[in-house]
């Protein structure tokens, strides 16, 4: 048996060729590909879902236009706003100006959701004939497939690494220069992104099965409810085997994922007391 994984791996899969015009040189990298994939499949199942139960396609397209720009807003304001705060208050204007500017490597998942609730709000004004709660159940199972792809391509990337272990499955993650991991030593490690992927997508699962009984009568703000606290009760216990990503959590009784984390789960519990209070469907 392995006593451990080695992982070598760059956050490059290739680079264009220079003598390519405009994007010669410009390399493709994993969690820009893994990034696409997500939204890819998220809207594949957000049309099926969408089809199954009459509703135009066109929906559909609009939903995923909303989704990716909260998305990308979200999680990249969120990672500077929740893992950055100290340079806003030494640097303002260094602080704005790094989360304009590319590249884009910091991206929160907290930020991400939020991003998505506010842009959600926005859509359901617009579609006055669906309810709020009717597009969160049916955009969670695509987030969760989302998630699951983010995690892989931070696998790529040999970033958000598990802390040190000695079971049997760990990986040894060889880092690529680019990372700059103050903390980062080469030695076995749990593997905490393949953790967080795998559990998205059994929860991906679990809320596909979940709307599959009833599909348009699923009732209202179950699939919301259940993704939120399932998600987020696993997030808070997986940051007990990561490392830190920012060195001003190693002072905090509990880092900065599992703080925000806590809102996030008491958040699924009243939407899922409101659910089954009504028992609505659409």
């Amino acid at each position: 048996m392995l006593a451990y994984i080695d992982w070598f791996t760059s956050s490059d899969i290739f680079t264009f060729p220079e003598s390519l015009p405009l994007i010669g040189g410009l390399p493709v990298r994993w969690y820009g590909v893994m990034f696409a994939t997500a939204f890819l499949l998220g809207y594949q199942v957000i049309s099926y879902f969408f089809k199954k139960e009459g509703r135009p396609l066109e929906q559909a397209d609009e939903l995923l236009l909303y989704a990716m720009i909260a998305t990308v807003l979200g999680a990249r304001m969120g990672h500077y706003f929740f893992y950055e705060y100290p340079t806003l208050l030494s640097n303002p204007s260094y602080f704005f100006w790094s989360m304009i500017r590319p590249p884009y490597a910091g991206l929160a998942s907290h930020g991400a959701a939020i991003g998505l609730f506010l842009a959600f709000y926005l859509y359901v004004r617009k579609h006055k004939d669906i309810s709020y709660l009717y597009v969160t159940d049916r955009v969670v199972p695509t987030v969760a497939l989302g998630g699951a792809c983010i995690r892989i391509g931070n696998l790529m990337n040999s970033e958000i690494v598990g802390k040190e272990t000695d079971v049997p499955w760990a990986f040894k993650f060889y880092n690529d220069p680019s990372l700059n991991h103050d903390y980062f030593a080469v030695v076995p490690r749990h593997p905490a992104q393949l953790y967080e992927a795998l559990s998205c997508i059994v929860l991906f699962v679990i809320l596909f099965m979940i709307w599959n009984k009833k599909k348009e009568k699923t009732q209202e703000g179950l699939m919301t409810g259940v993704f939120m606290v399932v998600l987020f009760i696993l997030r808070f216990f997986y940051e007990f085997i990561k490392e830190n990503q920012v060195s001003f959590e190693d002072g905090m009784s509990l880092n900065m994922g599992q703080w925000l984390s806590i809102p996030a789960i008491l958040f699924g519990l009243g939407v899922l007391w409101y659910s089954f209070k009504n028992k609505k469907t659409v």
